[in-house]
């Protein structure tokens, strides 16, 4: 093993032991991504009113429990990133999965604010420790480069699709049984699904030695001093804030300009239909035109919808177009990152690195949602759109560099 002065560091190249491990991982990580975002944060935007109604309080102290959550999964994100990088994840991850559930239980059992609070300090904990990072970075080292963007595909794919489904199976619960007792059916669900799957499937620290040895990769002092860090940073960070205020504050916007409480829950479907459409086609557009190329045109198309949402007003097929806009940039950015990062920067370091870009992207996702919440109106529709064609535009210096060499 040697490392340059470039930083890169070089190790022995080796073949992947298992080609079945890194098949099953895929399939446990669809599976235990629905269900722990679906229990964690992607019921949220469904409860706010409920929640806030009895627990008397204002909306956007419900979404200031969700901004306390993305900030500690900010904070957690780097000793999380090089704790995978030294260890693998199934320790960690199935101990994110732990926590989550006695997070959402106290958030079920919650008389007041604090203790709200206190639940969501654990969900965020849980959200670094268990959900896409995680499991991004176990299936790099797991996955060989050539199927990389597949096996990151059809995980981000099929957990688009079923987290999507969590919007209208939770108002459903809620209007059956209490926002409460919904919460308590999906912690019951983390703890029976997502805990044992992260246990058996996940190689632990051996396994994770041995194939990390076989990799390559920059440091992050090294990485973090180049420009394209800081281009695909500031591109990120700005679609990342864009994107949870929207996902945060859209069912209650739909529900403010006239939609039924029916219709604003089922919008939300064309984001996870169209996270499928722009995830199928992804793998064959980024090999012909490149990753970056691909994920600034998806982006662009993100704002351009999200700018039109207001002009919209209570057309349907108007509001499914926009809506559909927003999930094709959406569903494109979850893949777009890890696979930019790994062909940029390696795979030796890669956790501890992408950790770095999302601590600040945390913070984005943090923040734009309060102020989305605030301004209440289209006038947070403009303000997401705007940000999202800032992201385009700093992405595309870094496509029109190309991939670089330190993509195993």
């Amino acid at each position: 093993m040697t490392a340059n002065d470039t930083g890169l560091i070089r190790r022995p190249v080796g073949h992947d032991e298992s080609g079945s491990l890194a098949r099953r991982l895929v399939w446990v990580f669809v599976i235990t991504n629905t269900v722990g975002y679906g229990a964690l944060i992607q019921t949220v935007p469904v409860l706010l009113l409920p929640m806030a109604r009895d627990l008397d309080t204002s909306r956007t102290a419900i979404a200031g429990a969700t901004t306390l959550a993305i900030l500690v999964s900010a904070v957690a994100a780097i000793p999380v990133g090089t704790l995978l990088d030294r260890y693998g994840g199934r320790a960690l991850m199935s101990a994110g999965s732990a926590i989550g559930v006695v997070g959402v239980v106290v958030c079920a059992r919650a008389e007041d604010q604090p203790t709200l609070y206190g639940a969501f300090v654990l969900i965020g904990l849980a959200l670094a420790m268990s959900t896409y990072e995680a499991a991004f970075a176990v299936l790099v080292v797991a996955t060989e480069a050539s199927g990389r963007d597949r096996a990151f595909v059809v995980v981000t794919m099929l957990t688009g699709l079923g987290t999507s489904l969590y919007y209208p199976l939770t108002g459903w619960l809620e209007s059956q049984l209490g926002w409460r007792t919904t919460l308590l059916v999906l912690a019951a669900s983390l703890a029976l699904v997502a805990l044992p799957a992260h246990l058996w499937a996940l190689p632990g620290r051996a396994a994770h030695a041995r194939r990390i040895v076989a990799r390559t990769g920059l440091r992050v002092g090294h990485a973090v001093r180049s420009v394209r860090f800081w281009l695909l940073l500031l591109g990120f960070v700005a679609q990342a804030g864009a994107t949870s205020a929207f996902l945060v504050a859209m069912v209650t916007y739909f529900r403010d300009i006239g939609f039924s409480a029916g219709v604003a829950s089922s919008l939300p479907l064309a984001v996870g239909l169209l996270q499928i459409t722009s995830r199928l086609a992804l793998a064959p557009l980024a090999a012909r035109f490149g990753m970056g190329r691909v994920t600034a045109a998806s982006f662009a198309i993100q704002g351009a919808g999200l700018l039109a949402l207001p002009l919209a007003g209570t057309s349907v097929p108007s509001t499914l177009a926009c809506v559909a806009c927003f999930g094709l940039g959406y569903g494109v950015s979850v893949v777009a990152r890890p696979s930019i990062v790994a062909d940029v920067f390696g795979v030796a370091h890669f956790a501890s690195i992408l950790a770095v870009m999302t601590a600040p992207m945390a913070l984005s996702r943090a923040g734009a949602p309060l102020g989305a919440v605030w301004l209440g109106d289209w006038r947070f529709l403009v303000a997401a759109g705007a940000m999202t064609l800032l992201s385009a535009a700093a992405l595309i210096p870094v496509a029109r560099r190309g991939h670089s060499t330190y993509a195993t």
